[in-house]
């Protein structure tokens, strides 16, 4: 049981991954539930480094948003500006200025790491 050893192979992430399975439950401060968060912290890192997760596209994430708090384009405007401007951002034809940037983040809780990146059609270029 004490067999612990860093998971270096996708065997490793397999077996890793049943072992858990077979103790999800475990109660903490017991050897189970300590076998387990041991397990879950060689898993999280090797997952973060063998299937690394990228931060979403802006406008995917400002998309998601909408749909998450049922708004329109129209309640867009106030965040980035007239009708055309939030069409040009939302087609990918322009990028999100600083001021937009801040505005979506403050009234929309998007995290501002997100949505300074490139979008999709900005990264080809």
């Amino acid at each position: 049981m004490n067999d612990l050893k860093p998971i270096r192979s996708e065997s490793d992430h397999m077996a890793a991954l049943a072992e858990i399975k077979r103790l999800w439950g475990a109660p903490g401060g017991t050897p189970e539930g300590d076998r387990l968060d041991i397990l879950a912290t060689l898993i999280d890192a090797y997952e973060d480094k063998h299937f690394p997760v990228d931060p979403p596209d802006p406008i995917d994430a400002i998309e998601f948003r909408m749909e998450q708090e049922g708004l329109t384009r129209k309640d867009l405007e106030e965040m980035i500006g007239t009708r055309t401007r939030v069409a040009e951002v939302l087609n990918r034809r322009r990028g999100l200025s600083i001021n937009m940037i801040r505005r979506l983040h403050d009234r929309l809780g998007i995290p501002a790491e997100v949505l300074i990146r490139p979008s999709r059609r900005n990264q080809a270029a």
